[in-house]
């Protein structure tokens, strides 16, 4: 019998891999992003220090006052300008992005160039 391993866990190690890499400091924080199959979520976090700076979701009033729906590109990017707001906020003008495992396609990227419009850099 043939056990098929899950998409979460497959992810899960991927993402694992990359944060063996991947750090935030408190020059350079690390946006991390969580996406479920109805809500997206972002933090801006100092690995460093072990601390998020800033975040998002679309579970947020801010965000989900104007959206017809939480799951979709349109909601992901406006998760991407609320969390590059906040993070300017902070002082914060270059990130390194952490895509969670995920391929970096669909609600992702959206996330990533409503950041990018929002004033971040990475």
């Amino acid at each position: 019998m043939i056990i098929k391993a899950s998409k979460n866990a497959t992810r899960r190690k991927r993402h694992q891999r990359v944060r063996n890499k991947v750090t935030g400091s408190a020059e350079r924080p690390r946006l991390n992003v969580f996406r479920s199959a109805k809500h997206m979520y972002a933090q801006i976090i100092d690995d460093m220090a072990g601390k998020t700076l800033a975040a998002a979701s679309t579970l947020d009033d801010e965000v989900k006052a104007d959206l017809s729906s939480t799951s979709n590109k349109e909601a992901a990017k406006k998760v991407g300008e609320v969390v590059a707001k906040r993070a300017k906020e902070h002082g914060i003008e270059e990130v390194t992005f952490d895509r969670g495992g995920y391929i970096y396609h669909g609600r992702v990227q959206n996330l990533a160039e409503g950041a990018r419009e929002g004033g971040l850099k990475f």
